[in-house]
C-alpha cells in the first residue's frame, strides 16, 4: 500500500492507495501534521511506500516519522515521470502541475488533455496524444481576485463567500464583486477551452482543484470534474519510481 502526502501552503493532504485504488483521503493544517500522520500509519500498518510533494516546509519530526515506517520518495524535478517535459524551464515548473500532468498521461493515455486546476492560482496544463507536455498558463484564483480588489482599492470589502448565479447583474457591491469574479473565471476557462479546441478537436478537458465544484456548473464546454486528480498523479509517480 502507498501513502501520498501533498503539502500545501496551509494544509497537508494524505491519501492511501492500494495499487491504483484510492482507499482513504484526509486533510489537516500543517500544525497538526504529525498527529494526523501518526493516526494514518497506525490505521494502515501495511503501508510500505510513500511520496511527499511539498510547497512548504514540514518539520523534521514529520519526515522522521515517515521514514521510520515506510520507504519515502521526495518528489522533485529529477523524479521519473510518465511524460516528456517540453517546458522551456522545467526546473521552474511546479511539482503540483507535474503531478496533474502525470495523472492526465495515466488516466487518459493517447489523448490530448487540458488539465485546469482551480486552486490558489488557476493553472492550465496541456499534454498531447503522444504524452508530450507542451506547457500552459497561470492566472489568479478565485480568492486571490477577491483579495486583490480589497487590497488595491480603498472601499471595496474583502469578500470570501462565493455563490452560483445565473444573473450577470449584481444588486449590491458584494454581489457585483461575486458575480464579477465568478463570471470572469468561467468566461476565462471557456475561452481557453475554445482556443485549444480550435487546434485539437478531440480535446479532453479535466477540471480539478479546490474550487472545481463551484466553477464546473458555469462552464459551457464539456469537462470531467474531479477532486482527486493530483493525488492519483502522485501515486502514479511513486509507482514509476518504485519499479
Amino acid at each position: 500500500m502507498n501513502l501520498v502526502v501533498d503539502v500545501g501552503n496551509t494544509q497537508i493532504k494524505f491519501a492511501v492507495f492500494k495499487g491504483d485504488e484510492l482507499i482513504e483521503k484526509s486533510a489537516t493544517h500543517l500544525e497538526n501534521a504529525v498527529e494526523s500522520l501518526q493516526k494514518i500509519l497506525e490505521s494502515y500498518p501495511k503501508l510500505s511506500k510513500a511520496i511527499i510533494s511539498s510547497t512548504s516546509e514540514v518539520t523534521a519530526n514529520f519526515e522522521n516519522l515517515l521514514t521510520d515506517y515506510v520507504d519515502l520518495l521526495e518528489f522533485t524535478h529529477h523524479s521519473k515521470v510518465n511524460f516528456i517535459n517540453d517546458y522551456k524551464t522545467p526546473e521552474t515548473l511546479g511539482l503540483d502541475r507535474m503531478a496533474l500532468v502525470a495523472a492526465a498521461a495515466y488516466l487518459y493515455p493517447s489523448q490530448n488533455v487540458l488539465v485546469i486546476d482551480a486552486g490558489t492560482c488557476i493553472t492550465y496544463d496541456f499534454i498531447n496524444e503522444t504524452s508530450v507536455y507542451l506547457g500552459g498558463a497561470i492566472s489568479p484564483g478565485l480568492q486571490m481576485r477577491y483579495k486583490a480588489m480589497h487590497t488595491f482599492t480603498k472601499k471595496l470589502p474583502l469578500v470570501k463567500e462565493t455563490f452560483q448565479s445565473s444573473t450577470y447583474i449584481g444588486k449590491s457591491t458584494k454581489e457585483a464583486m461575486q458575480i464579477g469574479v465568478c463570471k470572469s473565471i468561467s468566461y476565462e476557462i471557456d475561452g481557453y477551452i475554445e482556443d485549444y479546441l480550435a487546434d485539437y478537436e478531440d480535446l479532453t478537458v479535466v477540471l480539478t482543484g479546490g474550487d472545481y465544484k463551484l466553477l464546473s456548473a458555469s462552464i459551457k464546454n464539456s469537462i470531467f470534474a474531479t477532486s482527486n486528480f493530483l493525488l492519483k498523479g502522485l501515486n502514479k509517480i511513486l509507482q514509476l519510481n518504485s519499479n
